[in-house]
């Protein structure tokens, strides 16, 4: 944020509170003006924000920290205001719309299209992001150039959907256009179907294909549909002086680069999970490893367990770099989130042995939440995959492998069911909702590859754990 800006919203904010306070005294007579919105919220000291939960919106990520692009421009809001945030998810548009209506949140945040019609009672605000139609296809099949070019080929949507309306539309100039409408799935599920060759082709919003292209980098873009709809928030229309607030929000926030910054965390390229080869490993290991290994070590024996699964975790967080640093705020040589080094006392996640010592004491704790009567090396496994994602996410998929008829205990059992929690049929049916499932796999697959090679160059593991 500029200075320009930051002193521009502490002018609204020092008026919003002159404003409080003169409504204050005028609330002793009996024509008192009701006070607005803003004045409201810092008033109340927290603005409340109501949103769905999944990966356009809200969900917990890794370490049970709250994500998402819409929480974070939320979050943003509310630091500049002063406040805290208090988010609520709900499961529907009606749910959000309603708590709008009667005043229980403030602002609805939740990936929300500015529809063709109106909704009674909601006004918009500008539009911060704009989605566009794609239709999609897998790397190395056909690959059409409009419509016309489908013929017989298995074309699949999520029922009443925009993308529905958009194929509608579409048959008028070609008759013989044929698609299934599914209703027991959502785009995220499709789009693993497109990857996995079970379908030709599906419609996916330019959104949902930036975040499926992390989980199946095979998946194309065939064409774009003409047009695009325009994301934003809502607020009450009885509420014209907060709506403005909000313009001019996010009208700093594209200033100043932020609101690009947020989107670009979220939709630009995926955190790089591909493995390294042992090429490139043996490289680094002989010309970074050994300033660390002392560390490792003895953060190995601090937290009971082996040093080399350690280096391997430390390796997959940051190529042992202790200057790393993700955007969604993790940092140092372990990549440890802000609450994670105070629940490990770590007061400088920037200093490797610091980094070290409190990535060990994370691992353990992860570890500790892993039944004990699972075995090893299963045991293990899951807690690598709830130091990538949280434990929570990880009990979801064991939940979920095991009323499929599958064994819970078993990480090659659950390891299925991982990449189903980015799936809203699935997600809505877990306790902790929305999470980018495939990459504890993946992350798991990379530590237990660079931890063989430790052990083939230093010699066999000890007992794990």
């Amino acid at each position: 944020m500029t200075v320009r800006n930051l002193k521009g919203l502490k002018r609204l904010v020092t008026a919003a509170k002159v404003s409080l306070a003169l409504g204050g005294v005028g609330l002793l007579g009996t024509c008192a003006p009701v006070p607005g919105m803003l004045e409201q919220i810092i008033s109340l000291g927290e603005i409340r924000v109501v949103t769905r939960n999944g990966p356009l919106a809200f969900y917990q990520g890794a370490g049970d920290a709250p994500a998402g692009p819409e929480y974070e421009l939320a979050r943003h809001l509310a630091s500049e205001l002063g406040v805290r945030l208090i988010i609520e998810p709900v499961r529907s548009y009606a749910e959000i719309y309603s708590a709008i209506i009667s005043g229980r949140a403030h602002v609805a945040a939740a990936g929300l299209k500015i529809p063709s019609m109106g909704v009674r009672g909601i006004v918009f605000g500008p539009a911060y992001q704009h989605v566009h139609e794609h239709l999609i296809y897998r790397r190395g099949s056909t690959r059409p150039a409009s419509l016309a070019d489908i013929r017989d080929a298995d074309l699949e949507i999520v029922a009443r959907s925009s993308h529905a309306a958009t194929l509608y539309a579409a048959r008028q100039s070609i008759p013989d256009l044929v698609w299934r409408e599914n209703s027991s799935t959502d785009t995220q599920a499709l789009l693993d179907e497109v990857a996995g060759g079970s379908i030709d082709y599906t419609i996916a919003d330019s959104t949902e294909f930036a975040l499926a292209h992390g989980a199946h980098p095979e998946l194309r873009i065939a064409f774009d549909f003409l047009g695009s709809q325009s994301l934003a928030w809502a607020v009450s229309a009885r509420e014209p002086g907060f709506l403005r607030a909000v313009g001019d929000y996010f009208a700093r926030l594209s200033g100043s680069g932020a609101l690009a910054g947020i989107l670009d965390r979220y939709y630009g390229p995926s955190q790089n999970l591909d493995y390294v080869g042992p090429r490139g490993f043996m490289r680094d290991m002989q010309s970074r490893l050994p300033r660390y290994r002392e560390w490792f070590e003895e953060a190995a024996t601090e937290s009971r367990e082996d040093w080399r699964l350690l280096a391997a975790i430390g390796y997959q967080e940051s190529k042992w770099n202790p200057a790393a640093s993700s955007p969604t705020g993790a940092k140092g040589l372990m990549q440890l989130t802000r609450v994670s080094a105070i629940e490990t006392k770590i007061g400088d996640p920037g200093n490797p042995r610091q980094s070290i010592l409190g990535g060990a004491r994370y691992f353990r704790q992860v570890y500790e939440k892993v039944p004990n009567h699972i075995p090893e090396p299963d045991r293990t496994w899951f807690a690598l995959a709830s130091y990538n994602i949280g434990y929570g996410h990880v009990e979801d998929a064991r939940v979920l492998a095991q009323k499929a008829g599958k064994d819970p205990d078993s990480w090659r059992d659950v390891r299925e069911f991982l990449p189903l929690l980015a799936e809203e049929f699935w997600y809505t049916q877990t306790e902790n909702g929305y999470a980018r499932g495939w990459e504890p796999v993946r992350y798991v697959d990379n530590v237990r590859g660079y931890r063989d090679i430790l052990e083939f160059i230093w010699g066999d593991a000890v007992a794990l754990n």
